[in-house]
């Protein structure tokens, strides 16, 4: 596989939480800030720089790159501890109320299986860190997260294969997505509805 072809970890998460919002950054090289990115943004401040530090027996590497040549995977980690065995623990920092999504999890999931092929050491949970609430929630890395990781990353890299973009969801999620101006969800969904009622596009004579 050459190296344009491995997919980054942040396009699965995208992926994940939207196909369209995927695309519109990963295809189209779209970005737009709110007030969710810039939080995102001022929490990796911390997480950002590459350096390691060893708290009580454990290393913490923050800013680590990862990558898997199995699946085609790279990305950068925002902290990896490793215990005393050698047993790398990742802990993905968000900026975001401490409730489970399952787009962060796979995204997480995503770098153990990175870990794992990297140092050769099983990599069973981890956690993210929720900002607005300083606590950790564990992640268990289990056959069915695991199995979502390789589905989306195979979904993923078709979609950049394809260079499609998929139809907005129009949904709960829109609001607090820093693309909505962009993607323009509610128009287009409304839009699409009404000229399918109306059949606007049909050539007279067709079945």
């Amino acid at each position: 596989m050459e190296l344009d072809d491995y997919v980054l970890i942040s396009a699965l998460q995208h992926h994940a939480y939207c196909p369209r919002q995927c695309a519109l950054i990963h295809v189209e090289q779209t970005f737009d800030e709110n007030l969710y990115t810039l939080r995102g943004h001022r929490v990796h401040e911390t997480v950002n720089i590459p350096e390691y530090e060893l708290i009580e027996g454990v290393r913490v590497e923050r800013a680590l790159p990862l990558w898997s040549h199995r699946l085609g995977l790279t990305g950068i980690a925002d902290v990896v501890e490793f215990y005393v065995d050698g047993t790398p623990y990742p802990v993905e920092y968000k900026s975001g109320p401490r409730k489970p999504r399952e787009a962060d999890e796979l995204q997480l999931c995503a770098q153990a299986i990175c870990l794992e092929e990297m140092t050769g050491h099983s990599v069973p949970t981890g956690a993210i860190f929720h900002h607005a609430s300083r606590r950790r929630r564990e992640v268990q890395f289990g056959d069915k997260l695991r199995s979502l990781v390789v589905k989306t990353t195979q979904q993923v890299r078709s979609l950049l294969a394809t260079a499609q973009l998929p139809p907005p969801v129009a949904d709960e999620r829109c609001p607090d997505c820093s693309l909505i101006e962009t993607c323009m969800p509610y128009a287009i969904t409304a839009f699409t509805r009404v000229s399918q009622a109306n059949d606007l596009f049909r050539i007279e004579g067709d079945a």
